[in-house]
This record gives C-alpha cells, sequence and structure tokens, in this order.
C-alpha cells in the first residue's frame, strides 16, 4: 500500500524533450496528490478515475462527432451538389468547380494555428466551438443563394477560414482530457465523425434530391447547402451547454473530480498542462513547436495521408464511373466509409491498447497502395468497387493512430502541443489545394494520374513515420542509458 501511495503521490521528471534533444532540468518537477485525493485507497482512486472517463466521455464524445459529422458534411457537400447540378446551374467551366473545392482549404489551412493559439489562451472551447460552428452553418446555407461563380468561390473561402477552428481544435480539447494510452482510441472516435458524414452524405443527398427538387422554384443542391446549414446552427447552439472547457477550467466537475483530471494529466507526462491565462506562452509554443524536428516528421506523415485520401472529395465522382445512374452512385458510396468506421475503431483500440504506433500505421498504408494501384489497372466494376472498399477504410486506419502519434510525441508544453497540432493539421491539408486538379472528369474512369500520386503520397508517409520510429527510439534508449525515469515516447 506505502508503494503505491508513493507512486500515486510524486512524478519525478529529470528531462524535458525540447527541439528534439534531452535537456537535464534544474530541479524536479513534483507532481503532488490533492488533497481530496489522498484518503482513498487505490481502488477507490481507480474507481474514481473509470468514473471521471465515463463522464467525459458523455459530454465529449458524442457532440464532438455530431459536431465533426456537420463540419465535415458543409465542407465537402461541394462533392455531391456537383452531382445535383451544380455546375450546369452556375454555368461552371473549365476549372472553376476544382477551383471552388480548392480555396476552401486556402481559408482553411491559414487560420488553423492562430485558431488554436487563441483557443490555448483563453481556455474556452465550450464557447469558441459553437461560436465559430453557427458562423460556418450560416455560410454554408448562404452558399445555397449563390448565383455564379464569384459568390461561390467567396463562400468557399470564407467557410474554409471559420472550418479552420474545429478540427485542430476539438484535438486540443479531446488531447486536454486523455492520457496518452487513451487518446488513440478517441482520436478515432472524434474522426468517425468525418467517415459518418462520408457514409451518410450520398444518402442525405440522394433524399433531398428526390424529395426537394424544384420546392419553391430551387433545384436540389441548393437546398442541400441550406438544410445541411441549418442543421449545423442548431446544433451549435445545443453545444454550449454540452462541450467542457479544460480540466482545471470547467465548472460542472466536483472539486475531486477536478482534481483527478488534473492530477492524471499531470502523472501521465510528468509535467503540468493548461494553466490559463497569462500561464499559456502561445509565441514560445508556437517557436518551441517550429524549431521541434518531430514536428516535421509529423508532417509528413499526414501530408501523404491526406494526400492520398484527396479522392474523399470526389468520391461521388469517382463512384459515378462505375457506370450507374445518379441515384445509385450516391448510394454506392456508403459501404467504404461505414467499413472505414469499423476498422478506424479496431486499429486504434489495438494501438491503444499495445502502445504501439508505427505499424497501425503503416500497415493500413501498405493496403491503400494496393487499392490505389488495383483502381488505375481495371475496368471492371467489381475490382474497380473492390479497390474503392479498401481504398477509405486503409487510409483512415492508419491516419487516426498518426493524430495520436502528434500528442503522444509532443505532449507539453500544451502552448506547444496546441500550435502543434494545428500546424501539422494545416500543412497535411495543402496537399488539398492542389490534389483536385488530379480528378477532371476526362481522366476517368481510371483515374490513372491521381491514382499514382496516392500511392507516391502514400509511400511518403511510410517512409516517414520510419525515420521518426527510428529517432524515437534512439531517444528512449538515450534516456534508458541515462538512468532517466518516467517519460518515454510511443513507438
Amino acid at each position: 500500500m506505502s508503494a503505491t501511495r508513493e507512486k500515486m503521490e510524486k512524478a519525478d521528471v529529470t528531462t524535458t524533450m525540447e527541439d528534439g534533444s534531452i535537456k537535464e532540468k534544474a530541479q524536479h518537477l513534483e507532481i503532488v496528490l490533492p488533497e481530496s485525493l489522498r484518503n482513498i485507497s487505490p481502488e477507490e482512486h481507480a474507481r474514481l478515475e473509470q468514473a471521471l472517463i465515463r463522464k467525459i466521455d458523455l459530454r465529449i464524445m458524442p457532440m464532438l462527432v455530431l459536431m465533426y459529422v456537420l463540419n465535415y458534411l458543409d465542407r465537402n457537400n461541394i462533392a455531391a451538389a456537383r452531382l445535383s447540378g451544380l455546375e450546369a446551374d452556375l454555368k461552371l467551366t473549365g476549372t472553376q468547380y476544382q477551383l471552388s473545392v480548392s480555396i476552401l482549404f486556402v481559408g482553411y489551412i491559414t487560420m488553423q494555428v492562430p485558431s488554436n493559439m487563441f483557443l490555448d489562451k483563453i481556455g474556452k472551447p465550450s464557447l469558441y466551438l459553437p461560436s465559430a460552428m453557427i458562423i460556418w452553418g450560416l455560410i454554408s446555407g448562404a452558399t445555397g443563394g449563390v448565383k455564379g461563380f464569384g459568390g461561390l468561390l467567396a463562400c468557399r473561402f470564407v467557410l474554409g477560414i471559420v472550418e479552420a477552428a474545429y478540427f485542430p481544435g476539438s484535438l486540443f480539447l479531446v488531447s486536454s482530457w486523455y492520457t496518452r494510452k487513451e487518446i488513440a482510441f478517441r482520436t478515432a472516435i472524434l474522426y468517425s465523425g468525418s467517415l459518418i458524414s462520408g457514409a451518410f452524405s450520398g444518402l442525405i443527398t440522394a433524399g433531398i434530391t428526390n424529395g426537394m427538387d424544384g420546392l419553391k422554384g430551387l433545384l436540389a443542391w441548393r437546398w442541400l447547402f441550406i438544410v445541411e446549414g441549418a442543421i449545423t446552427v442548431a446544433v451549435a447552439i445545443t453545444a454550449y451547454w454540452i462541450l467542457p472547457d479544460f480540466p482545471k477550467s470547467t465548472p460542472w466537475l466536483t472539486e475531486q473530480e477536478r482534481d483527478l483530471a488534473v492530477w492524471r494529466m499531470e502523472q501521465d507526462v510528468g509535467e503540468r498542462d493548461w494553466e490559463g491565462g497569462e500561464n499559456e506562452d502561445t509565441f514560445y509554443g508556437l517557436k518551441l513547436a517550429l524549431t521541434d524536428g518531430k514536428v516535421y516528421a509529423l508532417m509528413a506523415i499526414l501530408f501523404g495521408e491526406l494526400s492520398s485520401a484527396s479522392f474523399t472529395n470526389f468520391f461521388p465522382t469517382v463512384v459515378a464511373t462505375l457506370g450507374y445512374n445518379r441515384i445509385i452512385s450516391l448510394l454506392l458510396t456508403t459501404p467504404p466509409f461505414v467499413i472505414a468506421v469499423f476498422t478506424t475503431f479496431l486499429n486504434s483500440y489495438h494501438a491503444d491498447r499495445t502502445g504501439e504506433r508505427y505499424y497501425h500505421i503503416t500497415i493500413p498504408l501498405w493496403v491503400s497502395i494496393v487499392a490505389f494501384i488495383l483502381a488505375a489497372t481495371t475496368i471492371t466494376t467489381a475490382p474497380r468497387y473492390l479497390a474503392m472498399m479498401l481504398m477509405v477504410p486503409a487510409v483512415y486506419s492508419g491516419y487516426v493512430v498518426s493524430l495520436a502519434w502528434i500528442t503522444n510525441t509532443l505532449p507539453r508544453p500544451p502552448a506547444k502541443r496546441a500550435a502543434a497540432i494545428a500546424a501539422i493539421n494545416a500543412v497535411s491539408h495543402a496537399s488539398l489545394i492542389w490534389t483536385p486538379f488530379a480528378y477532371p472528369s476526362s481522366a476517368g474512369p481510371s483515374y490513372v494520374g491521381a491514382m499514382a500520386m496516392n500511392s507516391g503520397t502514400a509511400a511518403l508517409s511510410i517512409v516517414a513515420a520510419t525515420g521518426l520510429r527510428w529517432h524515437l527510439a534512439k531517444e528512449n534508449k538515450k534516456m534508458d542509458r541515462q538512468g532517466v525515469e518516467g517519460f518515454r515516447y510511443l513507438l
């Protein structure tokens, strides 16, 4: 009992990982068990921790998933709108449609780092994220009223700026509540919002296309933006009362729950997490992120993965090359995303249970390369649809574990973690500015050039992940030789 109590009351940290090196701290950081947790047994402590995790899971994960479903729908419904007459109605020519897709990511990339730095400073995700959601819902709805290419381009650009707040902000929020061996599965749950959206966007579009086309004199694609934008605003208003802030600033926790939430995050890494206000030096955190070589390795991994996943922005168009009518093509987009939800859950759950990251990232990427090659080299319906069924699960099963590897590798200080998450996410999404031009209708049905590009960028991710794993293993061995206790990088 005394040994367990001693372990619970103090975690000594003798190193800090900055700029890719190991530097001795002048003083040990003692993380003392809070007063409210000292007079309970280890068994009671474990029971309280499990109860806290369940409570936070119920408050954070369902709402973040629902918000992400709508975030993804509002960002990518232009692909379904294309099949419902957007190009013809707005008289788009040449590459204007592709430009309308890619322009969103200019604003999306530009604002992610400033947005996460601001969120770290104010410490109010329960206000910030729903407010951003209301604004992007209004912009999405307004897209249904545009009259030409200029209006569509403006709406898409501003939508990207506002939506930039959500995903890196959500990752930062999740990383502030869950330990390193809990976060991969929660990241998968969060990202399932994107996959669920991809699964059911075709069904929603099919319903609107059949049921609302011509209603009030508006074509189906306009109703698509209006209806989804209105739902987004309604959900955002609800989120104000559900989402938490950070452990130290969430008012609806009891004192014991708050102490436990803060302590377990400190004990996980051996350093204090979010302090708030003047304690959060956001620009210093940005400097730490930009001078750490591990950040750039993670950028390369996620850049390659998202480049390979660029086909999802044109998935209805790619599926349409199978030769079925519009409604059947939209319905056929659903199964690959449904499968991806299950494979991402299983892969990330196993990654958390084993504490392993590298193989949970690279094995799915090898599968994706096989799928891209198959799609490019056959025009027979069954093999092509098999390739499409493999593409989505393979790319995203590894991607969600890569997202968790960011916070595993760059856990503290929180200002650095916030900047790193946003910077990595921003750079990785840069590929989505130019990849839309790899999918012109004239390149169908095989899209050989796009599939070759996807294979190459998946290979880039594998190479970068291999290099990062080698470096982290080397750092862990160095800490072992120096007799450093506590923190080790997850490989």
